[in-house]
């Protein structure tokens, strides 16, 4: 199995690219995600993952190890196959899929296209135990904030604020935030939405 690909990046659209190792030229499909992490230079790193099917083998292109374990996690749900996997990872980052998964919020995974909610609960159902596990082996920005998410919904719940409103207030600045955040400054920015 081809489990990484390294070499000229020769065509980026953000579906595919093609990259030349050694004069070979591999066409690799991409997610939205990928696409945006990919920088603008001649020499690339993916890690891939090869779907082997009877009419076509067909290769995935993926920015981090993470994105290659949900993926490939998506794949081994009854019903999800590569492109809807694909959308997916195209509509939410890793992060927010594992997140959502793993805090059964199904009108998340509903929202992207082509996903019911026989669908999303299936898949939340299917890989809630094993998001949470890879949870400890990845470093996506949602597990760095965990901790402190945690920290956070327990202090603003000591100050007399209910649960269900923090967990959601603090679930959306750990969203929105650009860089990992402190507990103290989860917790001032929480203060001012509760």
């Amino acid at each position: 199995m081809i489990t990484h690909l390294q070499g000229r990046l020769t065509e980026k659209t953000p579906t595919y690219v093609v990259i030349d190792c050694n004069g070979v030229g591999y066409f690799v499909n991409i997610s939205l995600y990928t696409f945006s992490k990919i920088p603008e230079t001649a020499q690339i790193f993916l890690y891939t993952y090869l779907q082997i099917k009877e009419d076509a083998h067909t290769l995935f292109g993926f920015y981090d190890k993470a994105e290659r374990d949900i993926f490939t996690l998506l794949l081994s749900v009854s019903g999800v196959g590569a492109s809807t996997a694909r959308i997916m990872l195209s509509s939410l980052s890793p992060a927010q899929v594992q997140q959502a998964i793993i805090n059964g919020d199904v009108g998340t995974i509903q929202s992207v296209k082509g996903i019911g909610a026989k669908t999303a609960q299936r898949i939340i159902l299917d890989l809630r135990e094993k998001m949470i596990k890879l949870e400890g082996l990845t470093e996506t920005s949602s597990t760095l904030h965990n901790t402190g998410k945690e920290e956070a919904i327990a202090a603003l719940e000591v100050l007399g604020y209910p649960r269900k409103v923090t967990e959601k207030v603090v679930q959306k600045i750990i969203t929105q935030a650009s860089e990992p955040l402190s507990v103290e400054n989860i917790i001032k920015q929480a203060l001012k939405l509760v």
